[in-house]
């Protein structure tokens, strides 16, 4: 029996980890729970898998739940470090990190510094301190949960590192790919809300659609499986029946395949190296019919170009590009920018900022503090 603890766990990551824990008892006790605000939807979480402790950031709601459970045997942590705190605790086994954001780089560096196996759904702390983490980190300490990196991690197990020639991730496109490019300024928050294929939360759903996502998930890549920036290829595939590939040294490309479905890589995290039964749609290859690929179009959806550029730089670039895209993102939704103005205004910020090649923790975090003040004079 192993100990999980899930940040973010009302959040769409931390309701499949939920779920999975939930279909795996006799393996999984949840003992920790996290949410930014969803106070009510954590009570409920709270009812079911009777956890030892619970962090929530705001204090007051905080409170909240200190009323619905006045039994001491809960302990909720609140306040700007909860979550360094509650992965800290000495009975915690797994920390699944399912916080959205720069919020999840401070307990990502406490749970590999504690020796504790980090199952990373929160991108953005390797986008922002790839250089710091994986450098605590041991061997497979950090498991991926994002369903591209999992397809790696998975794809890897056919050969070595060292037999790499490149990895391929695929991109669903989002809701825009084939949208007339001079309409894209048109594009309302409730459209780009609708993703084709995946069900998640707002902010990962926004980044999908102007394919900032996967200018991410090429620096987490890039750090993740120690790669050169060219041996790191996008390709997309509207179906996203392949997660993504590696190609070996001897020409042989190897696929993770499956219905959209994230229980499966969280899954796989939980229980690596081992594979247990999961209850998910199976792939019929003959009623999908066929699998498509296009070449990314960098010019329509320019973020790709600046993910690029960040992998290959390295410094404080990835903590500039998440800051102000956190922003920008927020800027979007709250109705204050237009769509194709996401990526410009971050660029305005990457082109604006004092570049650090070998930033330690302090200049990661001074970096993302300045963009994020920064990318509010662009949108004003």
């Amino acid at each position: 029996m192993k100990n999980i603890v899930v940040l973010g766990s009302t959040g769409s990551i931390g309701k499949n980890t939920l779920e999975v824990a939930r279909n795996l008892k006799d393996k999984f006790r949840v003992i920790g729970l996290s949410s930014n605000s969803r106070w009510e939807l954590l009570a409920e979480q709270i009812e079911e898998f009777k956890p030892t402790y619970v962090a929530l950031n705001d204090s007051q709601l905080g409170e909240k739940l200190k009323c619905r459970f006045p039994d001491n045997h809960l302990k909720i942590l609140t306040g700007n470090k909860c979550l360094e705190e509650i992965v800290l605790h000495e009975e915690v086994d797994i920390v699944v990190s399912a916080v959205v954001g720069a919020v999840g780089l401070p307990a990502a560096i406490a749970t590999v510094q504690q020796g504790k196996t980090l199952a990373l759904a929160n991108k953005e702390s390797l986008v922002m301190a790839g250089h710091i983490v994986m450098s605590l980190a041991k061997k497979n300490q950090i498991l991926p949960v994002d369903s591209e990196h999992s397809a790696i991690f998975q794809s890897l197990q056919s050969g070595k590192r060292s037999e790499i020639k490149r990895v391929i991730i695929t991109a669903s496109g989002g809701p825009f790919y084939d949208y007339p490019v001079d309409k894209l300024s048109e594009v309302s928050p409730a459209q780009a809300l609708k993703h084709p294929t995946w069900q998640m939360g707002q902010k990962i759903t926004i980044d999908s659609a102007t394919l900032m996502n996967k200018a991410l998930e090429i620096i987490e890549a890039r750090w993740l499986f120690d790669l050169k920036v060219e041996q790191i290829d996008v390709v997309i595939h509207p179906q996203s029946i392949i997660h993504s590939m590696v190609e070996f040294c001897d020409g042989s490309v190897v696929a993770q395949m499956g219905m959209p479905d994230m229980k499966v890589p969280i899954q796989y995290a939980l229980t690596y190296p081992e594979r247990m039964p999961l209850s998910v749609q199976p792939l019929n290859l003959s009623n999908i019919g066929s699998l498509t690929f296009k070449k990314p179009d960098m010019e329509k959806f320019p973020a790709l170009k600046l993910g690029y550029e960040a992998a290959r730089e390295g410094g404080t670039m990835g903590a500039t590009l998440n800051a102000a895209n956190e922003v920008a993102v927020q800027a979007f939704l709250n109705g204050q920018i237009k769509f194709t103005e996401i990526v410009t205004s971050v660029e305005k910020v990457i082109n604006n900022h004092h570049y650090i090649k070998n930033p330690c923790l302090e200049d990661v975090l001074t970096a993302d503090a300045w963009a994020r003040q920064e990318i509010k004079k662009c949108l004003t």
